[in-house]
């Protein structure tokens, strides 16, 4: 009886230090959905910037600056500023930004980060090697006529078992010209979650 005990006891502290050791992910799929929502925890996730893009697109894309437009306007993407105490990917907000912004057809872009490059391909283009009819001369760029920045705020609330989070994404467009505001509109998200004990 003793034996049978302490191979029971045994095998208890064995599953025990099972279930202590390293864990991995070692099954996956891929979700049939990407656009489904995303809470698995309480920090900034996919589907808070899928809404966020989605509203302020259709609103800039509503507004007459964009709308009643004579031509699409040529647009600069500057900055997104992270507020927040989370380290949040801005650049990809505004990719996505920037994608559905084009796709409409209703405004255009001008690539501020591939200035540098255009630079050096003039120079290069310059030194003799590329044949007169396809070389690309300075002075034919097109200049922006609007700047899209903006800033994503935050503000974390927990009080017990209790845990508030909102987030707010202010997006700017400026006249190059007039340096005003021609349009601003802002994306509120707020998301509650309650702990929970988690076993082994």
């Amino acid at each position: 009886m003793k034996k049978l005990i302490r191979i029971v006891c045994l095998l208890g502290v064995g599953l025990a230090l099972a279930n202590c050791g390293p864990k991995a992910f070692v099954h996956g799929d891929y979700d049939k959905n990407p656009e489904s929502e995303n809470l698995m925890n309480d920090r900034w996730s996919e589907t808070d910037m899928q809404h966020a893009v989605k509203d302020l697109v259709a609103s800039a894309l509503v507004h007459p600056t964009i709308s009643a437009a004579k031509r699409p306007p040529i647009v600069m993407v500057t900055k997104l500023q992270n507020k927040t105490s989370e380290v949040i990917d801005t650049q990809n907000i505004t990719d996505m930004i920037t994608v559905d912004l084009t796709n409409s057809g209703k405004v255009q872009f001008v690539d501020k980060a591939a200035r540098e490059d255009i630079s050096e391909e003039y120079n290069y283009q310059d030194s003799g090697t590329v044949s007169r009819e396809t070389k690309k001369g300075k002075g034919k760029q097109v200049g922006a006529d609007l700047i899209l920045n903006g800033r994503i705020d935050s503000i974390v609330q927990e009080v017990g078992k209790d845990k508030t989070v909102y987030y707010k994404i202010t997006l700017n467009m400026t006249n190059l010209s007039t340096g005003l505001i021609v349009w601003t509109d802002q994306k509120q998200i707020r998301k509650t979650f309650r702990k929970q004990s988690v076993g082994l």
